[in-house]
């Protein structure tokens, strides 16, 4: 009698508890709302400062809104007035030249410095602090109003080229000299690139360049077998962050050409079009236009890369 009663005991010691209703634990439960609880800030920061600004521009740009007159839908008309817009296409063209040349030589000065950094040395932190410190400082406004003073006539620049023959008059009022000067002050500010790069090459296995001058590779060889394939996926994310960041140059245009975009439309790049027509202008419906116009455009751009890397991308241990 005793062993069935202390059977039955067990038996039921042993049946599993009940779940409640809707299938999970109290504690899950309670979990999932304190990680709610948690994402709550963020999400009504994204609502509010993000997805929502989004959505009203969106609808903007179907309008001619402007703050202080009566405005209305316009459906594609800003759209389809943009290609008619000479100022437009000349802040397409200085934006897009910009891109295309300034991108691959900032990438090329990165990499080529973080090479000469990846040797160990005496003082390798400092070199490394003193190339990234450019990155940190060169978008500040401060540093734009130097830039503009060292590029103008009589500065420091025009001084050095006068030395060398060259025609006194500086960068900042030529304009064919303007864009090259843009140009030069993102290549400065190669530091993020090189500390990506730098991280990247350390990664690349040593046996490899051993192995390849046992069969009598030179440094060029190395380079394009070796670092280039094993570095490529690094390139091309470096690649694609520094070609949407090109797209969205705006202080150092409006300090160095005082918000005008001169000389001759030279520094007119597209963010600061933007900016003349929305806030300068009160065509926010227009700016609106423009500014998802840009981000389809990027968007384009980007997936572009995305699906042409499997031609040059090579990820480790992976066949192909």
């Amino acid at each position: 009698m005793s062993l069935t009663h202390e059977a039955s005991r067990e038996s039921a010691n042993s049946t599993p508890a009940r779940r409640p209703r809707n299938g999970r634990p109290p504690r899950r439960g309670a979990e999932t709302r304190a990680g709610y609880a948690f994402l709550a800030p963020w999400l009504l920061g994204f609502i509010t400062l993000t997805a929502g600004p989004m959505i009203a521009s969106l609808y903007l740009s179907f309008t001619n809104f402007h703050p202080i007159r009566d405005w209305g839908w316009v459906g594609f008309d800003n759209f389809t007035r943009l290609f008619d817009d000479p100022r437009f296409m000349d802040s397409v063209q200085v934006t897009g030249l910009y891109a295309v040349v300034g991108t691959p030589i900032k990438l090329a000065a990165a990499l080529g410095v973080a090479m000469l950094l990846n040797n160990r040395r005496r003082g390798q932190g400092t070199y490394r602090s003193l190339f990234y410190a450019p990155s940190l400082i060169g978008a500040s406004v401060s540093i734009a109003i130097i830039w503009k003073a060292m590029f103008n006539d009589q500065g420091i620049v025009d001084e050095i080229g006068q030395f060398f023959g060259m025609k006194p008059g500086g960068w900042v009022g030529n304009p064919d000299m303007t864009l090259p000067m843009m140009i030069l002050l993102a290549v400065w500010q190669f530091g993020a690139p090189m500390v990506i790069f730098l991280a990247g090459l350390k990664q690349i296995p040593n046996e490899l360049y051993e192995a390849a001058e046992v069969d009598g590779a030179g440094p060029l060889r190395k380079f394009f077998r070796i670092t280039l394939p094993m570095l490529s996926p690094v390139l091309f994310f470096n690649l694609v962050l520094e070609t949407i960041n090109s797209f969205q140059v705006f202080a150092s245009a409006f300090i160095i050409s005082g918000g005008k975009g001169g000389p001759a439309n030279s520094t007119l790049f597209y963010t600061l079009y933007l900016y003349q027509r929305g806030f300068g202008q009160g065509q926010l419906g227009y700016a609106a236009a423009m500014a998802w116009l840009l981000v389809i455009v990027v968007g384009i751009i980007t997936l572009i890369f995305f699906k042409t890397s499997k031609y040059w991308v090579h990820y480790g241990g992976e066949t192909r």
